[in-house]
């Protein structure tokens, strides 16, 4: 039953905090990001030479993994709710 519980528990997690969503948004942007500051980079910026356009898609794509576990980690440490804290306590937990 404890199994059932904690899955309950996830899918209601994952719903209120629309991972799903966050995780489309960053996937999209990973892609994304980093064409676009090669390309953008390579015309504006750099005037044609490729191996510093490369070198800032490479820091944009980390900037946006970087971004994606921040982010992750700080919707881990959200504070638990009242009805977290009132669940009886166990033998385990004394």
């Amino acid at each position: 039953m404890s199994e059932q519980a904690a899955m309950a528990k996830i899918t209601k997690n994952s719903a209120e905090g629309g991972i799903l969503v966050k995780l489309l948004i960053f996937s999209i942007s990973l892609g994304v990001v980093p064409l676009s500051s090669y390309f953008g980079s390579l015309k504006y910026i750099w005037n044609g030479n490729s191996t510093y356009a490369a070198i800032t898609a490479v820091v944009s794509a980390n900037i946006v993994l970087i971004t994606y576990i921040v982010s992750s980690l700080l919707e881990d440490r959200q504070p638990i709710t009242l009805s977290q804290k009132s669940l009886p306590e166990t033998k385990k937990q004394r």
